[in-house]
């Protein structure tokens, strides 16, 4: 008597077995899901592309003055579409001016905001975890900073030196330093006492890995989340610097 071996049958219904999927979702169907979010990356998307392409475009008809469309109101097709916004006092676009002005104010912005970011949250981190007299004085250095009302500041040392674009970043940057450093500061404190920051110090891991590898990694989504509301406040005030009349010099642009 004979046995035959029959090979197992496969379920024609379920198909071959499929591999679960053990990741989350991704983040671009995440954002997809917060149709504000969304909106919020169009619209920034949109001006970082204006920021790109709108200077090569439009950069000659912003400096080009038309004293035959001296003042024209906003908003009549009769103007033509590059005058669609209306004109200034020299008969210049008022929308030329407006996107050559985007390059100009991201500019000024995203290095102020970088610069900020990665000094204060560095020197926070570092006074944060190593506590006593480190933390005491860099504490105190950033309450002296946060005294003086920061737009005044700015003011102030631009009207002092030449307001150029570089001395604009430095000084944006400088007083929003503070803004960062505490709140790092608070974090990595926070953090010195986990169980998983213990461990690695037990274990002799130098105190610069344990900031780079176990306490950075923590505290970055925060400081991220900060610098996305500090990114408008520079520009607002990158603006009123130039409303003022010491931000960005002629014959340059900003939304100021």
């Amino acid at each position: 008597m004979t046995q035959t071996l029959t090979a197992p049958r496969r379920d024609q219904r379920t198909g071959p077995a499929r591999k679960p999927n053990l990741g989350g979702p991704s983040m671009f169907r995440m954002l997809l899901r917060d149709k504000f979010a969304t909106a919020g990356a169009v619209i920034l998307a949109f001006v970082v592309l204006v920021a790109f392409f709108g200077p090569a475009l439009m950069g000659e008809l912003a400096t080009k003055q038309n004293l035959m469309f001296m003042n024209k109101a906003p908003f009549n097709p009769a103007n033509g579409w590059a005058y669609i916004l209306g004109s200034d006092s020299l008969g210049r676009s008022v929308l030329a001016r407006l996107v050559v002005a985007t390059r100009t104010t991201l500019m000024v912005a995203v290095p102020a905001v970088m610069v900020a970011l990665v000094v204060g949250s560095l020197w926070g981190v570092w006074a944060g975890y190593h506590r006593g007299r480190r933390e005491s004085l860099s504490m105190r250095i950033a309450d002296i900073i946060m005294s003086f009302p920061s737009l005044l500041l700015a003011v102030v040392v631009l009207y002092v030196f030449s307001p150029s674009v570089a001395n604009i970043v430095l000084i944006l940057a400088v007083t929003r330093i503070p803004i960062y450093m505490r709140t790092a500061r608070a974090e990595s404190a926070e953090l010195q006492s986990r169980t998983f920051v213990d461990a690695a110090r037990t274990f002799g891991t130098r105190p610069n890995s344990i900031i780079a590898m176990h306490v950075i990694p923590v505290v970055t989504p925060t400081l991220l989340t900060l610098a996305t509301l500090e990114f408008c406040y520079v520009m607002l005030a990158e603006s009123s610097l130039s409303f003022l009349g010491i931000g960005i010099q002629p014959p340059d642009v900003s939304w100021g």
